[in-house]
């Protein structure tokens, strides 16, 4: 019988050659999918992927914005995190009283 570190490694090799061959089939699945989208008309919005995969989160303030960033996004400036764009505005040094609605 084959021993533990013998096992591993044939494990280890075979979730290479596993690795290689989804790798080998990606493209050509890929290609058949945008094939088969093209013919029928789909788009990733009709897929569900309108955000481009990455995941959005719905805002759970019910409060009113009070403040409107400089690409028209919007905060209420309640407690909790700063949004992206708020940190940058006060780490650069300017006030958010320019950006109040």
């Amino acid at each position: 019988m084959a021993s533990y570190s013998e096992l591993m490694a044939q494990a280890q090799k075979l979730m290479a050659q596993a690795e290689q061959a989804r790798k080998d089939e990606l493209s050509s699945v890929i290609a058949d999918i945008k094939a088969k989208m093209k013919q029928f008309g789909i788009t990733a919005a009709d897929l569900g992927s309108s955000t481009g995969g990455k995941k959005v989160g719905k805002s759970k303030s019910s409060a009113a914005a009070k403040y409107r960033g400089p690409n028209g996004e919007l905060w209420a400036g309640g407690p909790g995190r700063k949004p992206e764009w708020v940190r940058t505005v006060l780490a650069s040094g300017d006030s958010l009283d320019s950006y109040l609605i």
